[in-house]
């Protein structure tokens, strides 16, 4: 609605925020009697209407001028505003104040998985502290996701405002909750020295917590700890937030969780330079809602400046982020937040320079070497980063630690396998927040068979969609760095991963079995967002509607859904719909090639259509995920192909023949990989690929062996994923910052194809490869060509080529015949340093 006003009012701004004023005021009021008509709101002994609670709400909040500030100053304001409303204010916020549940979902599912971590006991002491708890609202909703009175042996709700308290006291006299108190206080003089334990009888309520000091070089806590803190529409409403964060930061245990959920209005220029945000997805509020919700708000003396939520994430370190609006109610920008001290540092919790040099020494394979005494030795540090191999995270990480800035929001997570990046890049926001392929294309198979992989090999890989990756972790190597410039393609993998952690077999099957289910938000929220990076969760929270039963589900989503939906879309048009079912369903594949040459093959190889539509580049890269030097290799061999010979020499033929022979040669490159797989694989039975692709869907007979239910079981395991490295970057990149000699096994897939022929990119990455491998050390990678041209950079860098498998006489070269061809590159010589690290890389000087 707010994207509405500049249309619809006048053009005096203060005209404008007055009239789009009274129209949020009166969709308020609509909402109000259509969510709760017919119910009625007890007050003592009395119920009042639904229409006399929105009156006494509307009159509170719009009509009754705020008093003057008494002798009790913020406590008077507040008594101003709550008192006229206390007995109505749960009713009446229900449908404004969004993300409550949703937080406490979060930080519950943090606890419990703090407590299964930690092997806690059921009888293990937990506070509790609410700030700004008001009516208790929050305490009660937590019951949801936890049993309140025995989780907690003391729950606190600290508010400043009586009556909205004795509104409380009521609460949870009638659900007969013993351990929980509420306090009437100023948050800045709570304390849980004054209610856990004996108190000091001669300090006073007047004295404040400790300043605010450096968190990373002072352990000044107080003697007791919350294990929880939660903020709910209140820091928004606190004159001095300031001084309350900073209490709040020596309230909370070394292993505490704060949850906050408040509106805000913010522009993602203000998060420049910052890389301890947990990501800015969604974050940005245009200037307009900016300018209206601040001075709507303004009118209750609810504060939505930007300095609040910046205070917080600076005094703490952010676990998980994410933003949203309240669209039922003129799209009102508010934040849910998880939070944790900005220094780790408990028995069960390394420190957080050890959480450092520990994820560095992993990235980088290095030898760790525990900082005893990290504090004196920074500067050294500092000058030992530049000659020693290190990652970008440790960069990022040691430039905030010298600044008493918070770790970026990667350290905090309770798994450590995605790595630090910088998601406001140009680089990776050219992906627009969207993954292109939703399942991975190379056969898992062939894979397994080729490179035989063992406890001891330490393996690259690109991430795609993750199955792969999945696939060798089945393997169990003592390393996987999965490696993908697109973050989407990275949040697909942590979701997998994640799912594994904490998901039923039947769930996780759902999700990525048949690509849908119903309570996936729920799951996310509740299971999944402990085992997530704060971008991954803001990512899916953000994109739930992907696993939507309405919906077509996971696998008609990204940017290859465009050739799944035209195959779909052609099925209808011309009738086949039910062949392609029949396909599915063939037993025998007589049975299945007789359905396919009879009714499809003749509508998806019509030369027209790849004419018209697949072999416009545009198509190939939207859809398939082909780019133009990929498509140049195509065409390139297409004139050997046509004369029946093989293609030798691996020539990009000149652009001007490629482009009259591109229909003919990507017609045939179709026909070369589809007629082989229909001849040779049962796709119902043995061909998940081409399953999921007609059918949107996998089977329990058909597909990825991460879905097995084997695989499910091992994975599952505590430690499956303890050598698992997520970067999101360039190969060459991550490959420039791992200690020489240390890979066994890169995978490329077909990554090589997109090279400009004869780049002195290639040859660097090329040489860079070489730099990483052990000797015996392999690259495999998949090509559109039969010899594709850098295979002979290869050969000149130290490798020795061998092609395990290429298309020819009609045969499939996998299950997925994608490819024409599929290398294993093996080196055998050494480059030296010197010549990698220069611009111009030469394969003169190798060395055995």
């Amino acid at each position: 609605m707010a994207s509405l006003i500049p249309n619809i009012l006048p053009k005096d701004s203060h005209t404008q925020i007055i009239a789009a004023g009274a129209s949020i005021a009166i969709l308020v009021g609509i909402v109000f009697v259509t969510t709760f008509g017919g119910k009625k709101t007890p007050k003592n002994d009395e119920e009042l209407s639904t229409w006399s609670s929105f009156i006494r709400f509307f009159y509170a909040c719009f009509l009754k001028p705020h008093e003057k500030s008494g002798e009790n100053g913020q406590q008077d304001a507040l008594e101003s505003f709550y008192k006229a409303q206390a007995g109505v204010y749960d009713a009446t916020r229900k449908r404004l104040l969004c993300g409550r549940e949703d937080m406490l979902g979060l930080v519950a599912a943090q606890l419990k998985q703090k407590a299964t971590t930690a092997n806690q006991s059921k009888n293990q002491r937990r506070i509790w502290v609410d700030v700004g708890g008001g009516t208790g609202y929050n305490i009660e909703a937590m019951s949801k996701y936890l049993n309140v009175p025995e989780f907690f042996s003391s729950v606190y709700l600290v508010d400043f405002s009586p009556s909205l308290c004795e509104v409380a006291r009521k609460r949870f006299v009638r659900l007969g909750w013993n351990n929980v108190k509420v306090v009437c206080q100023d948050a800045r003089l709570f304390r849980l020295e004054d209610h856990e334990g004996e108190s000091d009888e001669s300090s006073s309520d007047l004295i404040l917590p400790p300043p605010a000091i450096d968190e990373y070089f002072s352990d000044s806590k107080s003697a007791v700890g919350a294990d929880l803190v939660t903020m709910s529409y209140s820091l928004s409403m606190i004159p001095d937030f300031y001084s309350v964060i900073d209490s709040l930061t020596n309230l909370l245990a070394p292993s505490g969780v704060i949850g906050v959920v408040d509106f805000y209005v913010q522009s993602v220029v203000d998060l420049s330079s910052r890389n301890y945000t947990g990501g800015a997805l969604t974050r940005h509020v245009n200037w307009v809602s900016r300018l209206f919700w601040r001075a709507w708000f303004d009118i209750d003396r609810v504060g939505l400046d930007a300095s609040r939520r910046d205070y917080l994430e600076y005094r703490f370190g952010t676990v998980l982020s994410a933003d949203s609006r309240n669209y039922l109610l003129g799209a009102i920008p508010y934040y849910m937040w998880l939070g944790c001290p900005k220094k780790h540092s408990t028995a069960l919790s390394p420190s957080s320079h050890d959480i450092i040099e520990r994820i560095d020494a992993a990235v980088t394979e290095s030898p760790y070497l525990h900082p005893a005494n990290y504090t004196a030795n920074l500067s050294k540090a500092v000058e030992k980063a530049n000659p020693e191999i290190r990652s970008k995270a440790y960069s990022a990480a040691l430039l905030n630690l010298t600044s008493n800035l918070p770790l970026p929001s990667f350290f905090y997570q309770n798994h450590h396998y995605r790595i630090h990046f910088d998601d406001q890049l140009q680089k990776h926001t050219q992906f627009n927040n969207e993954y292109i392929y939703a399942f991975t294309w190379e056969d898992t198979r062939v894979d397994d068979r080729i490179l035989n992989l063992t406890p001891s090999d330490v393996v690259l890989a690109i991430t795609s969609a993750g199955d792969n990756i999945l696939s060798y972790a089945l393997r169990s190597p003592a390393r996987i760095h999965a490696v993908d410039l697109n973050p989407s393609q990275n949040n697909l993998l942590e979701l997998k991963v994640a799912g594994y952690h904490c998901l039923p077999y039947a769930d996780f099957w759902k999700i990525f079995g048949e690509g849908k289910h119903a309570n996936f938000r729920e799951l996310l929220i509740e299971k999944l967002s402990p085992h997530l990076s704060s971008r991954a969760f803001q990512y899916w929270l953000d994109n739930v509607s992907v696993f939507s039963p309405k919906g077509r589900g996971l696998y008609e989503t990204g940017g290859s859904r465009y050739a799944v939906k035209l195959f779909r879309y052609m099925s209808n048009v011309f009738g086949l719909s039910n062949e392609v079912r029949k396909v599915l369903s063939a037993k025998t594949l007589i049975e299945q090639r007789e359905i396919y040459r009879s009714s499809i093959r003749p509508v998806i190889l019509s030369r027209i259509l790849s004419s018209v539509l697949i072999s416009q580049p545009r198509f190939l890269w939207a859809a398939l995920g082909v780019p133009k030097n990929q498509l140049a290799v195509i065409e390139s061999d297409y004139p050997c192909i046509s004369q029946g010979t093989e293609s030798s020499d691996g020539k990009i033929l000149d652009k001007k023949v490629r482009e009259q022979n591109r229909g003919k040669a990507v017609w045939q490159y179709m026909v070369d990989t589809l007629d082989p797989v229909v001849e040779h694989t049962l796709i119902g039975q043995d061909n998940h690929y081409y399953q999921v692709c007609m059918a949107g869907t996998y089977t329990p007979q058909c597909h990825p062996e991460y879905l097995d239910e084997r695989a499910h079981k091992k994975l599952s395991r505590k430690d499956a994923f303890e050598g698992l490295r997520i970067h999101t970057d360039e190969i060459e990149e991550v490959v420039n910052r791992i200690r020489p000699g240390t890979l066994t096994v890169a995978v490329v897939m077909d990554s090589m194809d997109w090279f400009d022929p004869g780049s002195q990119a290639a040859a660097t990455q090329i040489a860079k490869l070489n730099n990483a491998l052990k000797l015996g050390g392999r690259v495999m990678l998949r090509s559109a060509g039969k010899k594709p041209w850098y295979i002979d950079e290869f050969e000149k860098w130290g490798f020795v080529a061998k092609r395990e498998g290429v298309r020819e006489n009609g045969g499939c070269i996998d299950r997925v015949n994608m490819y024409a061809s599929c290398w294993i590159l093996t080196k055998t010589k050494g480059v030296p340093v010197e010549v990698v690290t220069r611009d111009t890389a030469s394969p003169e000087a190798l060395e055995i």
